[in-house]
């Protein structure tokens, strides 16, 4: 410090009295200033809600993650788009199983034919038409009913391939079912840290803020007791102004983030909620645990896989029309001038009849051989997505975790950088109210205290996503 003349020397003796009191209420007052604002336990309802809103709106009260996600998947459409495919691949292999089974139909049919002889033409018109003698070859009698049973089979190549396709497609529909059940946790996750995240910031800001206008009022009272001077009242007002502006902004930005989870979640998007605070980070799983889960519940690699068992099981029906098809057909019932059992004669009408059907193929103008070509090429390129699926697999789950790694490490740096810039303040405070630092110190320290807490946030927000992706690459949530 300079060296002091006379006359302040003179007054800072009188001085000295008033600076021991304010240095005492300065004292008790900095463990309000430092202390770190608890995180809430849970997110509160938005405060620029209209009166119309609240009134209507349904209150949800400590949603958690698991809840946010089951509410998720029945409002989402790109889910429920994957879970009616998933319905309809496996309605499609039953088809395909039934088709394998005999056909019954129960035929019943009235045929009527012209006479062959007209009453001017012979003396035994009227006998040819009780008799039945059609003009047409094709037909059996004037008068014709058909009633039966028929019982219909076809057996072949391509009726067994088609239920293995079937059933293939089904496994690609499940696998695809899950990939957008993992993409919805993913996005759920993303919005619920993201929301506590900015909750967290509202805090923050709002500790700032509250240390903004008491560091202002300081000033205010040193600049009355005419130890400061007013520049160092502007600076603290105008430190507490951009404080102000900055908690609107972290309030406006949490409003945003509820909004993007509410549409997600609830069908009236201004449905007040809270959400449960995550609390610490869960621990970080060793590397090989995570390539083994994730080798064995990995979606896309399953749904590359059925796919490529699709295209081969599409060659082989494809080739199948190679083939003959054996048809059986066996009908049982009647087939008669009259719809009895006995004809007028006594004739037994009842009876049955059997076809049995080989088609062999023999020329089709290379249509086969190129149908064949065109499921080959198809099969080539599942088979090259699914190598290129286990390459991406590898990726992913090396990136993922260096990833969550780095993020954990940087957490514990982080809480290490709150402790530090609690701590300069705090001294650099005490410093002030001794007259031994300027205000530039002191707002110095304010910003570094809350850029390192907005930081933890991010940091924490950081490790959870990549905790979270990783969980949703080894299928744990």
């Amino acid at each position: 410090m300079n060296r002091l003349t006379p006359t302040k020397r003179i007054a800072l003796k009188r001085a000295l009295p008033s600076l021991a009191a304010l240095a005492l209420q300065t004292i008790f007052c900095i463990p309000a200033w430092t202390q770190q604002p608890a995180s809430p336990a849970i997110a509160t309802a938005p405060e620029n809600a209209s009166a119309a809103q609240s009134t209507s709106a349904q209150s949800i009260n400590a949603l958690t993650l698991e809840d946010a996600i089951a509410r998720a998947r029945t409002n989402e459409p790109a889910f429920a788009s994957a879970v009616a495919a998933n319905k309809v691949a496996a309605l499609d292999h039953s088809l395909a199983r039934a088709a394998l089974l005999p056909g019954i139909v129960y035929h019943n049919q009235y045929l009527y034919t012209q006479p062959a002889h007209g009453p001017t033409q012979s003396a035994n018109a009227s006998a040819d038409v009780t008799t039945g003698t059609p003009r047409f070859i094709a037909n059996n009698a004037v008068h014709e009913y058909t009633s039966q049973g028929v019982v219909t089979e076809t057996l072949g190549l391509q009726q067994f391939t088609a239920v293995a396709r079937a059933s293939a497609a089904a496994s690609v529909a499940s696998a695809e079912l899950e990939i957008a059940r993992r993409g919805l946790v993913a996005t759920v996750v993303g919005l619920y840290y993201g929301s506590l995240a900015a909750d967290h910031k509202v805090s923050v800001a709002q500790r700032a803020l509250d240390e903004a206008a008491r560091f202002s009022a300081l000033t205010k009272q040193r600049e009355d007791a005419r130890e400061a001077a007013h520049a160092d009242l502007v600076k603290a007002q105008l430190q507490q102004q951009q404080r102000e502006r900055d908690l609107a902004d972290a309030k406006l930005q949490s409003e945003k983030a509820r909004l993007d989870l509410a549409v997600l979640l609830f069908a009236d998007p201004h449905t007040a909620y809270t959400l449960v605070d995550a609390g610490a980070p869960a621990p970080l799983a060793s590397r090989a645990d995570i390539e083994a889960a994730a080798a064995q519940k990995n979606p896309e690699l399953k749904s590359a896989a059925a796919s490529l068992q699709a295209s081969s099981l599409d060659v082989v029906g494809a080739r199948a029309a190679y083939l003959p098809d054996l048809s059986l057909n066996f009908a049982y019932g009647i087939d008669a001038p009259e719809f009895a059992v006995h004809g007028a004669d006594g004739t037994r009408n009842l009876g049955y009849s059997a076809t049995a059907t080989l088609d062999i193929p023999v020329w089709d103008w290379l249509s086969t051989h190129n149908r064949v070509r065109q499921k080959q090429s198809l099969r080539d390129s599942a088979r090259v997505a699914l190598t290129a699926t286990q390459r991406r697999l590898v990726a992913q789950i090396d990136e993922a975790y260096a990833e969550a790694s780095v993020a954990r490490d940087q957490i514990q740096s982080l809480d290490a950088s709150v402790s530090t810039a609690r701590e300069s303040l705090r001294l650099v405070q005490l410093r002030y109210s001794a007259g031994e630092s300027t205000v530039l110190e002191v707002v110095d320290a304010q910003n570094s205290l809350t850029t390192v807490e907005i930081a933890r946030e991010d940091g924490v927000l950081r490790y959870q996503t990549a905790l979270a992706n990783l969980q949703i690459l080894t299928g744990t949530i």
